[in-house]
């Protein structure tokens, strides 16, 4: 399926995969909770699967830099980056709801090549390369030919400071409810992403999101045959913390459309 860069992948699937597994292990269990701020919450789970993640990837690559969201970044310089989520998802893991994922990118002199995103519960399996496609066990997989942003099927997410902000981030939701069939917000940006490559939603809408929520997931809807790009329909980079508009390509200009709408109101 890949031909290049398969000790990469060999490696960032059995990271996940680990990973998964102590997810699985420990889910439905009472979890001990801390919060980055007042509203992020970071569990047991979380380090353990950042741990088991970095080992495999130090022992493999030793002179790779690694960003993870639970570990503070120590550059080595290295022209290769591995952007890891060990747990997106955590409020929906401590609270029992099953939609959590881990998401494993790879990134070389600046732009991602290789991603990886695994649901334990669910095992699925999304990968990409870049030029490559995009795969869900094995499976190539491919964005969804709804053209019309009127018949589709969104998702969204709010950022931890949404209490502080809310009509600022509920103002893009309301807009597109207007203008969409239905809504979503399950509350893994991985996940929803994969499922824009999968071809389950249409498209996807975000604020304030982290690079290690969306180096992976944005590669395999890129590779499905969709689109991610700002709100001007410029490249999205991932580490702006801006909004990110991801689609299956057909609808993404009318989803641009109702973002300047919602902006010039």
């Amino acid at each position: 399926m890949m031909k290049e860069n398969k000790h990469y992948f060999e490696v960032a699937i059995t990271a996940a995969k680990e990973a998964g597994k102590i997810q699985r292990a420990r889910f439905g269990q009472p979890q001990s909770i801390t919060f980055k701020g007042e509203f992020n919450p970071v569990t047991e789970v979380d380090r353990l699967c950042d741990q088991a993640i970095q080992k495999a990837i130090h022992h493999a690559f030793p002179d790779h830099d690694i960003l993870t969201e639970e570990s503070p970044f120590k550059e080595k310089g290295s022209p290769w980056r591995w952007i890891i989520d060990p747990l997106d998802g955590t409020t929906n893991y401590y609270r029992g709801f099953p939609f959590f994922s881990v998401s494993i990118g790879l990134e070389k002199d600046g732009e991602v090549i290789l991603g990886v995103v695994y649901i334990p519960l669910f095992e699925e399996l999304f990968v990409a390369q870049k030029g490559e496609g995009a795969f869900l066990n094995e499976k190539r997989i491919s964005v969804s030919q709804t053209s019309q942003l009127k018949r589709s099927f969104l998702a969204t997410g709010f950022p931890y400071d949404v209490q502080e902000r809310p009509e600022y981030y509920l103002r893009y939701f309301h807009q597109f409810i207007r203008q969409t069939f239905a809504i979503r917000r399950p509350g893994s940006t991985a996940i929803d992403l994969c499922y824009v490559g999968a071809g389950r939603f249409d498209g996807f809408w975000e604020l304030r999101l982290q690079p290690w929520d969306v180096a992976a997931a944005n590669l395999i809807v890129i590779e499905a045959g969709g689109k991610v790009t700002d709100p001007k329909g410029g490249p999205f980079d991932i580490y702006s913390g801006g909004l990110l508009v991801a689609s299956n390509g057909l609808i993404h200009e009318q989803m641009l459309q109702a973002i300047r709408e919602t902006n010039n109101a």
